[in-house]
């Protein structure tokens, strides 16, 4: 449960990410509140994840959810370039990402 808890975190950073990117410097309102209840849930459920997982592997899981997450919506929406040793790397933080997650066991 707490691995689903901390993914929902790291999509919660990506929401907070592309409202803050949306807000227009926190002039628009409604991306405005967007961000701040994205942010708030983020670090909400990144706190409960850690009662459970080590900090270490999950604020890497959780940042690195948030990146390529970003990463994604980047591309998808803003039409950011998707170049080659991009695509690469994003897919190494992915296996990254993966590797620790078969790493690692919860604590009690």
């Amino acid at each position: 449960m707490a691995w689903f808890i901390l993914i929902i975190a790291g999509l919660f950073e990506v929401a907070f990410t592309t409202c803050l990117k949306m807000s227009d410097n926190f002039k628009n309102l409604w991306w405005s509140i967007g961000f701040f209840v994205s942010i708030t849930l983020s670090f909400l459920l990144l706190n409960k994840a850690i009662q459970t997982i080590p900090i270490g592997t999950s604020y890497a899981v959780w940042t690195g959810i948030g990146a390529v997450g970003s990463v994604i919506v980047g591309i998808a929406l803003f039409k950011e370039p998707a170049s080659f040793w991009r695509m690469f790397f994003i897919f190494l933080l992915i296996a990254s990402i993966a590797g620790l997650k078969i790493s690692t066991t919860e604590e009690s």
